[in-house]
């Protein structure tokens, strides 16, 4: 689904240099270069504060914490998304509470998160799925109608823009009151292991993140609150600095191999391409059609013949999962995801996907039909 060997070839001699300069200080936790690599990343994103850790399953709950939402709290969020968006709610006894999403983007319906408001709600979490933002303008009126937070899930988006009704873009991300993400290897950036990071423009919510990220410790051995272990680690740190200077043509190169599958599959009447919106550009971390009529199993597996690999994001949503029926949600309370979960394919698609390669694909797809 991507290739990281390619990837790593077309980098080698300044990753390899930047890992070797690492082993040789020997700064395997939290050195110098951690500090860079945030200073760096907030510079790109427009954010005030970036602030690294663990992986992006602890920058959800590291926020979570920081924000101080209380058990029983409800959140409303989309069903449809990478289970690390539910969990993390769940881990900290909060209630999550799903809302539909539109059909064309994936994407949380602001519509229908104003149907789940209630008076215990406190956040709204949207993600912004397979790297297009959700309708931000739309959710943060919700959000000050009604005093809540958002923090915004974007792991698969980073680098994506939103661009408001005036002409203002922001880097997703950075709309909410935080935004948070994912360095796992397959993201548009990306490390060698796990890493994550949590984005703020409020200083008192960074400083508390940082606290909790670091045991809830500010002053050495002394804990202001409880916190959890989550560091970026310096090796980390500086794979991603190489990789940052790197992401907008990245991203370049994703659309480009988007558009080669969208003009492939544009008269072929049981496969939907991908829906854009005008207010976000879209990055592609994953490619992800819509099969019709009862076949995306059988395209899946005639395109495993052909030795090309697809994934399901995802089979089954959350709401319907067997470690979330105590929230009490039945089948068909969230027909749109329900529908989606059983047409969605994700195709292959990364910075260094080749022309052949597209051209192998789309014409594997296209013969089955």
């Amino acid at each position: 689904m991507a290739d990281l060997r390619a990837q790593y070839e077309r980098l080698k001699p300044e990753i390899d240099k930047a890992i070797n300069e690492v082993l040789l200080s020997t700064n395997f936790v939290k050195g110098p270069e951690i500090k860079k690599f945030e200073d760096e990343l907030a510079q790109y994103l427009g954010a005030k504060h970036v602030i690294s850790c663990g992986n992006g399953t602890d920058a959800l709950q590291i926020a979570y914490m920081a924000l101080g939402l209380k058990p029983g709290d409800e959140i409303i969020t989309t069903s449809f998304t990478f289970i690390a968006t539910v969990e993390t709610m769940a881990l900290l006894g909060l209630k999550p509470v799903f809302a539909d999403v539109d059909e064309k983007t994936f994407n949380i319906s602001p519509a229908e998160i104003r149907k789940r408001l209630t008076p215990s709600t406190r956040a709204i979490v949207p993600v912004h799925l397979f790297g297009q933002c959700a309708d931000m303008e739309e959710i943060l009126r919700i959000a000050e109608e009604n005093s809540l937070y958002v923090i915004e899930d974007t792991a698969q988006a980073t680098g994506a823009e939103f661009i408001f009704s005036d002409g203002k873009r922001k880097k997703a991300g950075t709309m909410g009151i935080a935004g948070t993400t994912s360095f796992f290897p397959s993201k548009n950036l990306a490390c060698y292991g796990d890493g994550g990071a949590i984005f703020t423009d409020d200083d008192e919510l960074a400083r508390k993140m940082r606290s909790i990220a670091n045991h809830g410790m500010q002053e050495r051995y002394h804990y202001e609150c409880i916190g959890v272990n989550s560091r970026l680690d310096t090796i980390q740190a500086v794979i991603l600095r190489v990789k940052l200077k790197y992401l907008d043509s990245f991203n370049e190169a994703r659309q480009k191999a988007a558009l080669f599958y969208d003009e492939a599959f544009a008269s072929c009447p049981e496969i939907i391409i991908p829906g854009r919106t005008e207010n976000s550009t879209h990055i592609f971390h994953q490619y992800t059609i819509r099969v019709l009529n009862g076949k995306r199993d059988l395209l899946k597996k005639h395109l495993q013949s052909r030795n090309i690999p697809t994934m399901i994001y995802y089979p089954l949503p959350i709401h319907m999962q067997k470690a979330y029926r105590y929230l009490g949600w039945n089948e068909g309370d969230l027909p749109v995801t329900e529908q989606l979960c059983k047409e969605v394919l994700s195709l292959p698609i990364c910075p260094e996907i080749e022309r052949e390669q597209l051209e192998y694909i789309a014409k594997s797809v296209l013969e089955f039909f």
